[in-house]
């Protein structure tokens, strides 16, 4: 569900504090942040972030078409593996056999 209009973006006031504060002394540092549910304002346009998924602290940095989203957008919380089951097992190897290159005889062998 989105947040409503008539409230605006909701930028962590923490977060924003450190930024305005490195703006000032022209500085540029990672700053780690929890705030997952933070709007992205384009004050932050060319800093990196240190985001928590949960576990660890992932950089991001923000460019101009990130504003708008959540910083939690780009940090994401689960590792994708692999589809699982027989049935991966089997496209496995029907593609590693489609990719092996087939040998053509020569005219020359057959002699």
């Amino acid at each position: 569900m989105t947040r409503s209009l008539k409230k605006g973006p909701y930028v962590d006031p923490k977060l924003f504090r450190k930024i305005s504060a490195m703006i000032q002394k022209q500085e540029k540092k990672i700053i780690k942040t929890w705030a997952r549910d933070c709007d992205i304002p384009p004050e932050f346009v060319g800093f990196t972030f240190a985001v928590h998924n949960g576990k660890e602290f992932l950089p991001v940095y923000v460019t101009e078409q990130m504003v708008g989203h959540k910083l939690g957008e780009f940090s994401f919380t689960t590792k994708f593996r692999v589809h699982g089951g027989k049935m991966s097992a089997a496209q496995a190897a029907a593609a590693t056999a489609a990719a092996a290159p087939k040998a053509i005889p020569t005219p020359d062998a057959k002699k």
